[in-house]
């Protein structure tokens, strides 16, 4: 098979490695994306993008774009025609598209995973038939079922069963009254109504598997939140040797079980009594693996191109201890709140072991993902000093920008 587009027939990791020069398609045209895109290209692959705005980040840096909507059936078909694997870089791109695309190219990973990781309930359920624990929760169809939920799920949060991130389409409820409020300001769609933990850390395992089965995990992470969006993760975690091996082997589990190809990433709640809990799962790389693109032999970007194009994971070792800071738009509006204005980036990078990378986007919001930044260190602790000695000169934890 030639690195020219394909024609005809369907290619597949038993035939062997796709060479370079060889298409690879990619739904979504975010950050995740144009990561993809730049891992992908640095193989010696060419990258088709399929998203609907003309600015996405992903597309303007793709060999090419295909503008449309996720299931434009043209679109999809065009994207088959040219591409021998197709991958997608979130997870609420439509499993229906995957399916189309999967009739006649390899998809990695498959619709019926992306469907799994697009509704709590199916990801609750299914994390909890691995064997896995996951806070308590009930589905929520309509007040009834919060009148006769559990009392023992308050004080609780409230989520919608699909299309939350973020901190999106959720909120903390003390009581039913609360619940019911809340599960009329959703738009009372389906929702899961899962109880409060008492957490001592916030981690999250990704794990590469590829056609033939073969798995890595990455060093496991230890995320801090601010408003519901990831502010912080810090690797290797801060916990035992135990709890990280735990976290890695439900990571594997849950790939194994699902027949999973490509990158997931596995959130879970650590309990102050030593339990871990199975949060979510993101069919794709994560916010929470950036750090691997300076940190280790191999980044998560880079595993997803190899992954699809039949090669085989790379090493997963960690070069130094890594801190990574998202950056949102909010810094952009500085300390007035009002007119947007670029941070200095020449200060930032006064900090020699800091690795900046922006996601190309034209208008900062509040809120948005606008870039990350990396600090490389001999240790997590002088890496977190570091990373919090920027985030001041950033203005990160300031009245403009308040740590939660």
């Amino acid at each position: 098979m030639s690195g020219a587009t394909l024609a005809a027939g369907h290619w597949t990791p038993a035939a062997g490695a796709l060479p370079p020069g060889s298409w690879l398609g990619v739904l979504g045209g975010g950050q995740l994306g144009r990561m993809f895109c730049a891992a992908a290209q640095a193989l010696g692959y060419r990258v088709c993008v399929l998203d609907p705005d003309p600015a996405s980040p992903a597309g303007r840096v793709a060999d090419h774009h295909l503008q449309a909507a996720y299931l434009d059936e043209a679109a999809l078909d065009e994207l088959a025609r040219r591409c021998a694997a197709v991958t997608t870089e979130f997870e609420n791109v439509p499993a229906a598209a995957l399916d189309r695309l999967a009739a006649t190219r390899f998809v990695a990973p498959a619709g019926r995973c992306v469907a799994i990781a697009q509704d709590r309930r199916a990801e609750k359920s299914f994390a909890r038939d691995c064997g896995l624990a996951v806070a308590p929760w009930a589905a929520i169809r309509d007040p009834a079922d919060l009148h006769a939920a559990d009392p023992a799920l308050f004080p609780g949060i409230l989520k919608a069963a699909r299309l939350g991130y973020d901190g999106k389409g959720q909120a903390r409820v003390a009581d039913p009254a609360q619940a019911l409020a809340a599960f009329e300001a959703l738009g009372a769609v389906p929702c899961v109504l899962e109880q409060r933990m008492a957490l001592a850390r916030e981690l999250s395992a990704i794990v590469v598997r590829a056609a033939d089965g073969r798995s890595v995990v990455y060093p496991i992470a230890e995320n801090e939140h601010r408003d519901g969006i990831l502010a912080r993760s810090i690797v290797p975690a801060r916990v035992s040797q135990d709890i990280a091996w735990r976290a890695g082997d439900a990571a594997q589990r849950i790939a194994q079980a699902m027949n999973y190809i490509g990158v997931l990433c596995v959130e879970f709640f650590l309990l102050d009594d030593g339990r871990l809990l199975v949060n979510e799962m993101a069919p794709r790389p994560h916010n929470s693996g950036h750090w691997s693109i300076e940190g280790c032999v191999t980044s998560q970007f880079e595993q997803q191109a190899r992954v699809l194009a039949g090669l085989p994971p790379g090493s997963v070792r960690q070069l130094e201890p890594s801190v990574m800071i998202n950056l949102l738009g909010d810094l952009w509006f500085g300390h007035a709140g009002t007119e947007a204005r670029e941070p200095d980036w020449a200060a930032v990078l006064a900090h020699p072991d800091a690795r900046l990378l922006l996601y190309g986007k034209d208008e900062p919001r509040h809120g948005r993902k606008m870039g990350h930044l990396t600090v490389l260190a001999d240790s997590v602790e002088q890496g977190l000093h570091e990373a919090l000695a920027i985030e001041r000169l950033l203005g990160i934890g300031t009245a403009a920008n308040p740590v939660s």
